[in-house]
């Protein structure tokens, strides 16, 4: 009984390693499309007002862009130390992910939120998401200095969750628009929620259980 378990929970990690891979692929390829540096590349081509109106904002976008995918990595390199038994990564790649986030991809995801597609909803559920992001990350920091580390695996988690809304939200729009072809800007005020409320919610459920 015990070796099946053992089989089963070792079967569900390298699917999750496999699935992670998958979309850590897909969001690859979408940051290789500003690549090189573009101020007409793909999405940038409906913000034009802000390229064109705002300086900055071509900055803060490819800030986060190019630091996202690294993001990504490195918090699944992070988290594999417990939950694969790959323990050479963690510390670096933890420091690699809060560095990332708390100076870098947080506020650049913030001050981009404001200028999100889909009016006042939107750009509200962006903007929450980018400080919890960033609050996440620095609680999970902060705890790990002072060598709480149950409570610091906790808010790691909490971070990751909110890090992979960049996965999940791509999914969830194209959920929405296969069943039911809203418009456009109705699109962008679902899928700006459910990128990641969902995902803090499973987090939390798990960590209430004592799964995390």
């Amino acid at each position: 009984m015990l070796s099946a378990k053992r089989n089963i929970s070792a079967f569900i990690k390298i699917l999750l390693i496999i699935g992670f891979g998958y979309f850590f692929w897909l969001m690859l390829t979408i940051t290789l499309e500003y690549i090189p540096f573009d101020p007409n590349a793909s999405f940038l081509m409906i913000k034009q007002t802000e390229v064109h109106n705002k300086s900055e904002y071509i900055w803060f976008f490819y800030t986060h862009v190019y630091t996202s995918i690294f993001v990504l990595l490195a918090g699944f390199l992070a988290i594999l130390k417990r939950n694969f038994g790959i323990r050479n990564f963690h510390k670096n790649a933890g420091k690699i992910y809060i560095i990332l986030i708390l100076l870098l991809a947080a506020p650049s995801g913030i001050y981009m939120g404001i200028f999100a597609n889909g009016g006042f909803l939107s750009k509200l559920s962006f903007v929450i998401l980018g400080c919890l992001w960033w609050f996440s990350t620095f609680k999970a920091y902060l705890l790990a200095r002072q060598k709480n580390f149950k409570k610091h695996k906790h808010w790691m988690w909490r971070s990751f969750a909110l890090t992979i809304s960049a996965i999940t939200l791509r999914m969830w729009k194209v959920i929405i628009v296969y069943l039911f072809q809203p418009n456009p800007m109705d699109v962008y005020q679902i899928i700006a929620w459910l990128g990641w409320v969902p995902n803090i919610i499973l987090i939390e459920y798990l960590i209430m259980k004592k799964h995390l």
